[in-house]
């Protein structure tokens, strides 16, 4: 994954890593599966993230740049640290952001084709409003500088007035004329687009929808819990093991 040095790398695949929520096996499965289906090879792997014990040596490190402090209430602002001036030294002209409990199990290769300044998954939970989620993204460093400073001078009131970093840059790109979203089909939640509804899923086993390049898995259930299933009183779900085919090193 790594560009040879007489090469130089023209995309960053970047994932952020902080705290003890995942272990460092999220990040290197994350890099199997990119290797396996980016065909791009001058391009760069790199994790942000503040521990760096088990990672897999191909894969790039720096700290995560520190943001502005915001209303303790508020939650989900970390991520805005990939568009600050410390992440852009390290970045290359493309950006592809992958959030670490993704699966990927299709190509990546259209996600970089894909017309647009900044292409996000546009949210399961919201088909009337306009709201992005940034668990799949891209875009250029030398674009969104702007983005960082806006959130930089106006932290306290941005972090009141959008309850996290993705709505704020939902806000943000739509107002510039910036948004877009990928094709539906290529980045669907697992909670929505895999598990049958209740209760259809104490029965019927999840399936990923066709055309389904990257499987989000926001909140719960995370990759292991939907590779085993699980049964309980509203929890049940059976397992997906054609997750572990692709949720591997």
């Amino acid at each position: 994954m790594i560009a040879p040095e007489a090469q130089a790398p023209r995309l960053t695949v970047l994932c952020m890593k902080w705290g003890t929520k995942y272990g460092p096996e999220y990040v290197n499965r994350l890099y199997a599966m990119v290797s396996r289906h980016l065909t791009e090879r001058r391009c760069r792997f790199l994790c942000l993230t503040d521990e760096t014990t088990g990672l897999r040596p191909e894969v790039d490190t720096a700290p995560i740049p520190s943001l502005p402090p915001v209303p303790p209430r508020e939650r989900g602002w970390r991520k805005l640290a990939a568009f600050s001036p410390e992440a852009a030294e390290r970045l290359c002209e493309t950006v592809l952001y992958l959030d670490l409990d993704v699966v990927v199990m299709g190509s990546l290769d259209p996600f970089l084709e894909h017309p647009g300044v900044f292409p996000m998954i546009r949210d399961w939970y919201h088909p009337f409003r306009v709201v992005g989620n940034s668990s799949v993204f891209r875009f250029r460093p030398a674009e969104q500088a702007e983005l960082f400073d806006c959130f930089r001078r106006n932290a306290d009131d941005i972090a009141r007035r959008f309850r996290n970093e993705q709505e704020f840059v939902t806000d943000y790109l739509r107002r510039r004329g910036e948004l877009s979203f990928w094709p539906p089909d290529w980045a669907p939640s697992y909670r929505v687009g895999c598990l049958p509804l209740w209760p259809l899923r104490v029965w019927r086993s999840p399936q990923p929808p066709s055309g389904a390049r990257v499987i989000v898995f926001h909140g719960a259930p995370k990759p292991p819990e939907a590779i085993a299933g699980r049964r309980g009183v509203f929890q049940t779900f059976r397992p997906a093991p054609w997750i572990a085919d692709h949720w591997r090193e």
